[in-house]
């Protein structure tokens, strides 16, 4: 019995074809917020601790792998038209529960705000954009830069770290652009209240949303800065902007 259940998680695991590429983000502490809108108030100091996030956003061909293994539930179709399916797009059409579960399959979890945002910013530096401070442009994000031409002239996703021009300073693809990107946390119109400690903010707001970060393909600049949030229906199953990578605890040495 003991062989037959070894060998049952062996074939659910991941693959090192499907497993996460993990980025060490060392811990500190960072200013996290802006006064440029009430929802990004008020700005207060918050410390990390050391974590790592995926390199990419979660790519279909990860997310079916674990459909496979029976670990994650089937993604609706009719939303996830052609233009979406490539096996190196980030995976979308994919609520915040299923994005939990894959998380848990691949061994860790969602990030919270205040760890996507502090990875985004560069560890405790006050960037702008994942990339420092210069213009957002198709060289470093997938946006709706050009209105008649969005995502980039794709009109859709691009396959995960096409803009390496982008990333971040620890080597994150994609912070700013291609997909919005789950968290753990319930989304609040304000920091009143939130955690210091890095944590996801769990208490429940009156909105049921969660939270997502880091802009999409078909939206504007504005979506890219690293302080900017958003909010999705948790339930939502039909939404080709919305998407998630990975986080997990430093393992104990």
């Amino acid at each position: 019995m003991l062989v037959v259940l070894a060998l049952l998680t062996l074939a659910a695991a991941p693959s090192d074809k499907t497993k996460i590429d993990w980025v060490r983000i060392p811990g500190g502490s960072f200013l996290m917020g802006s006064d440029e809108y009430p929802q990004e108030g008020p700005i207060r100091r918050v410390t990390v601790k050391a974590f790592e996030l995926g390199r990419t956003e979660v790519t279909n061909r990860q997310y079916q792998a674990c459909v496979a293994a029976g670990a994650c539930t089937g993604l609706d179709m009719d939303c996830l038209g052609p233009a979406f399916r490539g096996p190196e797009q980030p995976v979308v059409c994919v609520t915040w529960a299923q994005a939990r579960a894959f998380a848990a399959w691949a061994g860790g979890r969602l990030p919270s705000e205040a760890e996507w945002e502090y990875a985004a910013r560069g560890a405790g530096e006050q960037r702008r954009y994942p990339w420092g401070g210069a213009a957002a442009t198709c060289r470093r994000a997938v946006f709706g830069e050009d209105p008649d031409a969005l995502g980039c002239g794709r009109d859709a996703a691009w396959p995960v770290c096409s803009k390496p021009a982008g990333n971040s300073k620890q080597g994150l693809c994609d912070m700013a652009g291609n997909v919005w990107e789950w968290t753990e946390d319930w989304y609040h119109d304000n920091y009143e209240g939130a955690p210091s400690d890095g944590s996801a903010w769990l208490e429940k707001s009156t909105s049921s949303f969660r939270s997502d970060r880091g802009g999409q393909w078909d939206g504007d600049a504005h979506n890219l800065r690293a302080t900017t949030r958003d909010s999705e229906d948790p339930e939502i199953r039909s939404e080709r902007g919305t998407g998630f990578r990975t986080a997990r605890d430093l393992k104990a040495p």
